[in-house]
């Protein structure tokens, strides 16, 4: 352009080596642009992988970290009363529906009343430390307050008679209890857990005599016997959403 203007301009324009002062701001520009190193060049392929790799890598990291696989089991809150399953259910030989009565009968299985409790202790360890919470308790008639380990989410039912009176047994769902100092969630009870079972059932089910000998082991192929108790008692979970989900 600077060509196109008259000869005294053309003169102002240009510099003392013949070049434009556009030219010269150019080069100017140019020589202050920074320039990446040459091994910048090995990084694209490591950034882009990484770009690709990250959100995938997170997403399966906080769905890890979420799911009831990781933060319920082994789940075994400190209990106003040490009670020892241990001792009661397997030293002992306490059938489960001694204290949990309601379990054959209802949804839900009931924590023991105090005076069940008291039915033994009244004569046994009277005055042990340990066991005064439940003589208070007794005499003033307010409950335990025991902490529930086994505790799903309000939006999905659960009916312990229609598992136990098919032939799922307690150890199914809660592990040999028998063998629990503490008591401990063992098993993740999520919906993809429950839905194993369901797709699958024979394997987990026994004989009803048997349903809380948690020790007990099946002397032929469980998956066979299994068939044959879903097929004489009508045997088929459903899959369905509003089964559990109501």
């Amino acid at each position: 352009m600077a060509d196109d203007l008259p000869p005294e301009q053309t003169r102002r324009s240009r510099g003392t080596d013949g070049r434009t002062l556009a030219d010269e701001a150019i080069a100017v520009s140019n020589s202050d642009r920074f320039v990446f190193p040459l091994w910048v060049d090995k990084l694209r392929p490591l950034i882009a992988a990484a770009v690709l790799i990250t959100p995938v890598y997170l997403v399966a990291v906080v769905g890890f970290g979420a799911s009831p696989s990781t933060t319920d089991v082994g789940y075994a809150p400190i209990q106003p009363v040490p009670f020892s399953h241990a001792l009661h259910a397997g030293k002992l030989g306490m059938d489960c529906r001694y204290c949990h009565t309601t379990v054959e009968k209802a949804a839900f299985a009931a924590v023991p009343a105090t005076a069940t409790c008291m039915n033994c202790h009244s004569l046994v360890k009277t005055t042990s430390e340990a066991l005064a919470p439940i003589r208070q308790a007794y005499e003033s008639g307010d409950p335990v307050p025991w902490v529930k380990v086994h505790d799903l989410p309000d939006y999905a039912y659960f009916n312990h008679r229609a598992h136990v009176t098919r032939g799922v047994s307690c150890v199914e769902c809660h592990g040999r209890i028998d063998t629990m100092e503490v008591v401990k969630q063992q098993k993740p009870l999520s919906m993809g857990w429950c839905l194993d079972c369901h797709r699958d059932p024979h394997p987990h089910l026994r004989p009803q005599d048997q349903i809380t000998n948690l020790a007990w082991q099946p002397q032929d192929d469980p998956r066979e016997l299994g068939q044959q108790i879903a097929d004489a008692n009508n045997i088929h979970p459903s899959t369905d959403c509003s089964t559990c989900h109501r």
